[in-house]
């Protein structure tokens, strides 16, 4: 599991932590030119994953779009995962998929892509939630939403505080996602966030995603640094 090897079953008192990007693709694309901003964001610097994440089109428009987008990030060492469809994931060659809490179950993710595998699962703002994803054997478990976002309405909104106290308890990556920009991320990073999870932030900065991607590492440096 490329993207999370470095995090997951770290020593929880090992001060030399990391957070790294999660790119998500906006819910629409047009998948030339999205492969090329793509390309520039990849060339900007470190990204650990890319969620393929396509809403309400038909399976065969996503597979396409897995077919030009996943060489992409497989050439820069990143993880490419598929939003809600452990079918589409395996039949894409994928390296995981994230699932809802209305999506495919955890067990289903599981029972169609093999332990080997990345399955992560959105947990809102729920602890509850979340130890039962870590319990089951989920790869990561993704918290939000931390700020407003124009990419879904979020059905929670979640604080800090939930981020600390995963770290304090379980060596299981956590994701937060929701409304994150290279102003506002800080917050998450000193928190305990494993990964950031980006859409706007990265496609609609406007400088672009080459740029957007090396502000938020610079970002993230500092806040790990603080």
């Amino acid at each position: 599991m490329r993207w999370c090897a470095s995090t997951r079953g770290r020593n929880k008192l090992d001060d030399h932590r990391s957070c790294r990007l999660y790119l998500v693709t906006p819910p629409r694309i047009e998948i030339a030119a999205f492969a090329e901003s793509l390309k520039q964001a990849l060339d900007g610097g470190d990204v650990a994953s890319l969620q393929l994440r396509l809403k309400d089109l038909p399976d065969g428009e996503i597979l396409r779009a897995a077919e030009t987008l996943m060489p992409i990030a497989h050439r820069a060492g990143v993880a490419f995962i598929v939003n809600d469809r452990p079918d589409l994931a395996k039949a894409a060659g994928a390296d995981g998929v994230h699932v809802g809490q209305e999506d495919a179950s955890y067990e289903e993710a599981r029972r169609v892509l093999g332990p080997q595998r990345i399955v992560g699962v959105t947990c809102h703002d729920s602890r509850h939630l979340a130890m039962e994803a870590a319990e089951a054997g989920a790869d990561y478990v993704a918290f939000g939403a931390f700020f407003p976002t124009g990419t879904k309405m979020p059905k929670s909104r979640a604080t800090t505080e939930i981020l600390a106290w995963w770290q304090e308890i379980f060596e299981i990556p956590c994701v937060a996602i929701g409304g994150i920009t290279v102003e506002n991320c800080a917050p998450l990073v000193e928190a305990g966030a494993d990964f950031l999870a980006v859409v706007g932030g990265v496609w609609a900065h406007p400088d672009g995603p080459g740029p957007a991607v090396r502000l938020f590492n610079a970002a993230i440096a500092r806040a790990l640094a603080a």
